[in-house]
C-alpha cells in the first residue's frame, strides 16, 4: 500500500497514476476517513491518558471522595469504550479504501490504456522459416505422447495437462540450467510454500478485488494457494528488517489460477491452465538501487532466452496495462509459429515499497535510518508457455522435436521422437 502521508501531501499525483491505470479511486473520500480516524484517535488516547491520571487521583483519594470519583470513572469508561468501537469501523473503512489504491507509476512508464498500447523496446532473433507444414504443439505432442490433456480432462476437468516422457525431462533440464545460471550469479535457490495465510497473500497487493477471483481459496484453512512463488518468497520477510541487501532469490514451485477472467481465451492446451510450474525470481533491493536491480532481472531473462535461441520481443508496459502492486513493468513475448504472434512467457515487475510497506519489511541504513525495502520479480520461466515455445519453434520434418543445445547436456538426448 501507499505510505498515507505521501496521499496527504500528494492527492493529485495519487489521482493522476489511479487515471493513468484506468482505475477508479476515491481519493477524497480516503483523506476525508483519514482525517476521521487521526480524530478518533486523538480522542482515544486522550480519554486513556485521563482514565491513567483519574486512577492514580482514585488511589490517593479518601474513602468518602472515591464513590464520586469512580461514578465519574464509569462515565469515562463509557465514552472510551465507544471511541474505540468507532474508531474500529473506521479504521476498517480506511484499510478497505487504502487497499484499493494502487501503486504510484514510476517516471517512463509510457502512456496507454491498455496492452495495445505497450511499446515494443527490443527483437531478439528471427522467427524460423519452415520448408514443411508446420504443426502447432498440441498435434506435436499428441503424437509424440508427450502431453495429454485429454485424460487431464477426465481426471480433473478442463485447464489441465499431463507432462509425459521427453517434455517432462525437458522441463526439468529448463530446471536445473536455470538454477545453474542464477546460483553462479548468487541468487539463493527455495522451494516455498504453495499455500499462503490470508494476511500474507494480500500483503503482497494480490488476492483483491478483480485478482481474488483468480485465486484459490480454502476458507476452512484460512489459506490462499499461490498464483506465483513471488507471492510467497516476498511473505517470507514479513516483519523483518533486513541487511546486506540486494537479498535476491529464484523459487521453483507450482502455481494455481482460476482464470476466471479467460473464459473462451487459450481454452485448448496448456497455455493457460489451473495449475503449472514455474521458476521465479524476487529481489529485495535498497531503493536507490531497485530500477538498476530491475533491469538486472530483465537481462537475465533475456540471458535465459538467449540460452535456448528463441526469438522474442521485450515489451515495456504501458501505464493502463500494469498490475496494481507493480509500478514499472516488462514482459517478454516469444515467437509462436502456429499464431503468427509473439505471446507472452515472462514478465518483471518493479513494486517499489508498495508490497514492503503492506507486509511492514524494513532496512536500516549506515546512519541507523529505518526504510521500507524495494521488492522487485521476475519471470526465469513459466515452464508450460517455454515447453509451447520450444516445441513449436524447434520441431522437424518427420515431426520430432530437436532440444535446444544448452538442454542437451541436462537431458542427455538431442531429439523427442516417436517412442512407439
Amino acid at each position: 500500500m501507499l505510505d498515507i502521508k505521501f496521499v496527504r501531501e500528494n492527492p493529485n499525483k495519487v489521482k493522476e497514476s489511479c487515471l493513468k491505470r484506468g482505475v477508479s479511486c476515491d481519493i477524497e473520500k480516503l483523506l476525508k476517513v483519514d482525517e476521521r480516524r487521526r480524530k478518533l484517535m486523538s480522542e482515544t488516547e486522550a480519554i486513556s491518558a485521563e482514565k491513567n491520571r483519574r486512577s492514580k487521583e482514585i488511589a490517593k483519594a479518601s474513602d468518602k471522595d472515591k464513590k464520586k470519583m469512580i461514578a465519574e470513572m464509569k462515565k469515562i469508561d463509557k465514552k472510551g469504550g465507544k471511541l474505540v468501537h468507532d474508531l474500529k469501523t473506521v479504521e476498517t473503512e480506511f484499510d478497505d479504501l487504502m487497499s484499493k489504491v494502487p501503486n504510484i507509476i514510476f517516471e517512463g512508464v509510457p502512456d496507454g490504456k491498455d496492452s495495445s498500447e505497450n511499446v515494443i523496446i527490443e527483437k531478439v532473433g528471427e522467427p524460423p522459416k519452415f520448408d514443411f507444414e508446420f504443426k502447432d504443439y498440441m498435434a506435436l505432442a499428441e503424437s509424440l505422447d508427450i502431453i495429454d490433456v485429454k485424460r487431464a480432462a477426465k481426471v480433473a476437468g478442463s485447464r489441465f495437462g499431463y507432462l509425459k516422457r521427453g517434455a517432462v525431462l525437458l522441463e526439468f533440464a529448463i530446471v536445473k540450467m536455470v538454477f545453474d545460471t542464477l546460483l553462479e550469479k548468487g541468487f539463493v535457490p527455495v522451494i516455498p510454500p504453495v499455500m499462503l495465510k490470508e494476511e500474507m497473500a494480500k500483503g503482497t497487493g494480490y488476492f483483491e478485488g478483480a485478482d481474488e477471483d483468480e485465486a484459490y481459496f480454502f476458507p476452512q484453512d484460512n489459506l490462499f494457494l499461490a498464483g506465483t512463488s513471488e507471492q510467497s518468497l516476498i511473505s517470507m520477510h514479513a516483519g523483518e528488517v533486513l541487511n546486506d541487501l540486494p537479498k535476491r532469490y529464484v523459487a521453483f514451485s507450482t502455481c494455481f489460477r482460476r482464470e476466471a477472467g479467460s473464459y473462451g481465451k487459450d481454452t485448448k492446451g496448456i497455455l493457460r491452465v489451473h495449475q503449472f510450474d514455474k521458476i521465479e525470481m524476487v529481489v529485495f533491493s535498497n531503493p536507490e538501487d531497485s530500477k538498476k536491480e530491475h533491469e538486472f532481472l530483465l537481462s537475465i531473462e533475456k540471458e535465459l532466452m538467449n540460452k535456448l535461441e528463441l526469438p522474442y520481443q521485450v515489451v515495456n508496459i504501458c501505464t493502463g496495462d500494469l498490475g496494481r502492486p507493480a509500478a514499472a513493468k516488462y514482459d517478454i513475448e516469444t515467437w509462436i509459429p502456429s499464431e503468427n504472434k509473439y505471446r507472452e512467457t515472462h514478465s518483471t515487475s518493479n513494486c517499489g515499497d508498495f508490497q514492503a510497506r503492506r507486509l511492514d519489511i524494513r532496512q536500516k541504513d549506515r546512519q541507523g535510518k529505518m526504510s521500507f525495502v524495494h521488492t522487485l520479480n521476475g519471470t526465469a520461466f513459466a515452464i508450460g508457455r517455454i515447453l509451447i515455445a520450444i516445441i513449436e519453434n524447434y520441431q522437424q520434418k518427420d515431426g520430432s522435436i530437436k532440444v535446444p543445445e544448452i538442454l542437451q547436456k541436462y537431458t542427455g538426448f538431442k531429439e523427442i521422437r516417436n517412442e512407439s
